[in-house]
């Protein structure tokens, strides 16, 4: 800490906190506006040692151990950009699978069971019909009277599951 009453860059404090708390570390930036002190705790190297964000109001008293460098200054970042397209790819395919989970012009209600059936069963959207085991259709209003297509088999078992979620989401609606 300089005669200004701020924390210099790379400087290796020990902490005592208004909580309580002991803490070690360099000291990785200082915003003297908000009061707050970043610190790269001891025992922790690279980029994924631990932080503490401390506010400098918390600080009830402190030692300095010695005077370093800045401790982000001596490492070099490496970026692994063929990682990153792959967790960008991941997390836009991600966003379109749950895009399509979500129907275009349908109500609440409609949304609610479309939602309760995907949970035991795979739906898609086609327009506002919702499409169970791409062979069985429910249509709006979304009754069990309003299933078609697909084999006996499976339109029967669309429409047990169409009534007791149905019935579920009824009585939902009627506890809140």
């Amino acid at each position: 800490m300089d005669a200004g009453g701020d924390f210099a860059v790379g400087c290796h404090l020990a902490i005592s906190t208004t909580l309580g708390d002991e803490l070690q570390g360099h000291v990785l930036t200082y915003d003297k506006n908000s009061g707050v002190i970043v610190l790269q705790e001891s025992g922790t190297t690279g980029l994924r040692g631990n932080l503490r964000f401390l506010k400098s109001s918390y600080i009830k008293d402190f030692t300095l151990l010695g005077q370093g460098e800045d401790p982000l200054a001596q490492q070099t970042l490496q970026v692994d950009i063929s990682s990153l397209q792959a967790r960008e790819e991941a997390a836009v395919r991600q966003a379109e699978a749950e895009a399509e989970r979500i129907g275009e012009g349908v109500t609440q209600e409609a949304q609610d069971i479309f939602d309760a059936l995907s949970k035991t069963l795979p739906v898609r959207w086609e327009k506002t019909s919702i499409m169970v085991m791409n062979e069985v259709c429910v249509s709006d209003p979304y009754l069990p009277e309003n299933v078609t297509g697909g084999a006996s088999a499976a339109n029967e078992r669309v429409k047990k599951v169409l009534a007791l979620e149905r019935r579920r989401l009824q009585a939902r609606g009627a506890s809140q």
